[in-house]
């Protein structure tokens, strides 16, 4: 008990100094996460807490003070592989399909397949990439992913107590505690972010440390405790999933459309953001913990499921996409106005000019594709393309030779030859 308070203590200083240092090399090497209003903020927050996280654990099992077991060094082990992935993808911007192989592989290697059998531990592998896929997109606010990380560590840490898995229980502690100490740089508005190193790791060792608590349970109970110790993070990809289909969006491309987004837009503030979904994640990690340990009944999670759902289509009526741009050239009426509007002003201000009519005139198209082969550079005087095209003024009222005969003269006809025939 006490190595534990110690060992949190500890990692809870440690991140929040490395979260401070890391931000420095962040800004120099331009590896910002763009957020609302433009803002930028550096992505090495992630990698203090895996490093916090990680020093703490292996130092506890390396003294002996407190060791962590085989299966939670492959845990330890897998989820430092996600987190070096991560941070793969923050530096040179991986595509997320390579995200989902090296989690789904590493997730393989931490299912204990002889607790749960090959088709709950092949869903398990399914279910720890989804989480921790979903804790990087949760990572779109300030604040977001750290505070709902540590109410679910705390949960899943209870979770593992009552299974007297005291290992698992100290490196979920420790690793809440890391994210406290990151969470005083990245609470609203925030100097540093978690970022996909961070993110990912965070989802991987949640789910995996639920999966392997939960394993020699019932298989559908389990479902529903694993729902509702991430309930706050799977309702958010909903979310997404559902309005971005709806409106026929890309599923990869970025948006303003996740939960956070969305309570903005109802009037909330950032730190308001943080604090009510904190508070959704405390209730539903209860409901998950309290029928883990038995003492409500376990259809008790899917009241939480049902809430989840009522959320998620509750958000999809808060207006989140603008109108969408018409293809084709939908909008060059309104450019031609603005650039005769822009001629009219022009004129109007010099004092010269024929007028309203004759910037009409000048607008058109005609008139623009006359004047360039004298505005074009190195073509030499007017007089030379003089002959070739014939003004406004000489094309209405000819001369009276010309009326005379009735004939219609060539622009490239020279005036000695025009006053002969005439």
């Amino acid at each position: 008990m006490l190595y534990g308070i110690v060992a949190a203590i500890t990692a809870l200083f440690l991140a929040a100094v490395l979260a401070a240092l890391l931000r420095v090399p962040a800004l120099r090497l331009g590896l910002l996460d763009r957020r609302q209003r433009q803002r930028r903020v550096p992505l090495f927050g992630g990698a203090a807490v895996v490093l916090a996280t990680c020093l703490v654990a292996v130092a506890g099992d390396w003294t002996g003070i407190a060791p962590l077991g085989d299966g939670i060094e492959v845990l330890l082990t897998a989820g430092g592989a996600v987190a070096a992935l991560g941070l793969v993808a923050d530096v040179w911007r991986l595509n997320t399909r390579f995200l989902v192989i090296g989690t789904a592989v590493a997730a393989a290697f931490v299912v204990p397949y002889g607790d749960t059998g090959v088709v709950a531990g092949v869903a398990g592998v399914g279910w720890i990439t989804f989480v921790a896929l979903a804790f990087r997109s949760l990572d779109h606010a300030d604040g977001v992913a750290g505070t709902v990380g540590v109410v679910t560590a705390f949960g899943v840490a209870a979770c593992a107590a009552v299974e007297v898995m005291d290992g698992l229980a100290v490196l979920l502690s420790v690793f809440a505690a890391a994210l406290t100490g990151f969470l005083m740089h990245n609470w609203p508005p925030a100097r540093v972010a978690l970022g996909a190193c961070g993110s990912l790791f965070a989802g991987f060792l949640l789910a995996a440390a639920a999966v392997i608590a939960r394993a020699g349970h019932d298989p559908v109970a389990g479902a529903g405790v694993l729902l509702a110790l991430t309930a706050v993070a799977a309702a958010d990809v909903v979310l997404v999933v559902l309005s971005r289909r709806l409106a026929r969006r890309p599923l990869l491309r970025g948006g303003s459309d996740h939960l956070a987004h969305r309570l903005r837009r109802l009037g909330l503030t950032a730190q308001g953001v943080t604090v009510l979904l904190g508070v959704a994640a405390f209730a539903a990690v209860l409901v998950g913990v309290l029928a883990h340990a038995g003492a409500v009944d376990a259809r008790a999670v899917w009241w939480v499921a049902g809430g989840a759902l009522v959320v998620v289509l509750g958000m999809l009526r808060v207006a989140v996409y603008g109108p969408s741009r018409a293809r084709g050239g939908g909008d060059r009426p309104v450019r031609r106005t603005r650039r005769a509007r822009a001629a009219v002003t022009a004129r109007g201000a010099g004092g010269s000019g024929p007028g309203v009519g004759g910037v009409a005139r000048e607008a058109r198209p005609g008139a623009r594709s006359a004047a360039r082969p004298e505005q074009r550079p190195g073509a030499g005087s007017a007089s030379v393309y003089a002959p070739r095209r014939q003004s406004e003024d000489s094309a209405r009222h000819p001369e009276p030779s010309v009326r005379r005969s009735g004939r219609s003269v060539s622009p490239q006809v020279s005036a000695p030859l025009r006053v002969r025939n005439g």
